[in-house]
């Protein structure tokens, strides 16, 4: 494997101070969101979403935002995955973005509950007839298929047994999460390492804003 220890970068796009910053970091999130749109980011509204289960055993993966509110952040998922049993047990996460062209990364931390099943609905049946079908094929998402071809035919008895022009019935193993988020960090890349990071900490109806090392 080729040598990491010298493959390094430099950032030197931008900084950030704490008078650029918006009082509530919903509104902080949503500058850099537009940034990240103009730029032309791919994707800047996937993010990572950590979980641990009850005995402490962390794990990781990407998946979309769905929604930005004052409420708070919110996915859509499998109910029986690997981040829905997680969750189950121990509702709590923490979300990454990264975004390598504008050498930025926001993480949010708090506490997870399910969406209500009418939004959820509402959701599902507007994202495309493929993915709805692929939510059922899935299930349980995370548990072992023997082969491709197995996933393949389920697909395709659910395009017969759905056919176009059918409402295909959202899961009830399928929904929503949102986070109530206690905890954000901005961090923006600064030359030699010596990174801008800022944390807003929720303080009763506001926010606690501090400085962090790098």
């Amino acid at each position: 494997m080729t040598d990491l220890t010298s493959m390094r970068i430099s950032y030197t796009r931008d900084a950030l101070s704490r008078d650029q910053l918006k009082a509530n970091p919903l509104e902080q999130f949503g500058v850099w969101f537009e940034d990240a749109l103009r730029e032309d980011v791919p994707e800047p509204y996937a993010m990572q979403v950590a979980t641990a289960n009850a005995a402490g055993r962390p794990s990781v993966r990407t998946v979309l935002l769905r929604g930005a509110t004052e409420d708070g952040l919110t996915f859509y998922t499998n109910f029986d995955s690997h981040k829905g049993l997680d969750l189950a047990e121990n509702p709590q996460t923490e979300l990454l973005f990264y975004w390598a062209p504008l050498e930025r990364q926001i993480r949010a931390y708090g506490t997870v509950e399910k969406v209500p099943d009418e939004e959820a609905n509402r959701y599902f049946h507007v994202r495309p007839r493929e993915s709805q079908l692929a939510a059922h094929a899935s299930d349980p998402q995370s548990g072992v298929v023997d082969r491709r071809e197995t996933l393949e035919k389920r697909f395709a008895d659910l395009h017969a047994q759905y056919p176009e022009g059918t409402a295909v019935p959202k899961p009830d193993f399928w929904g929503g999460y949102r986070v109530t988020v206690q905890e954000w960090e901005f961090w923006q890349g600064r030359p030699n390492r010596m990174h801008d990071r800022f944390r807003y900490t929720r303080e009763g109806d506001g926010w606690r804003v501090e400085r962090l090392k790098p």
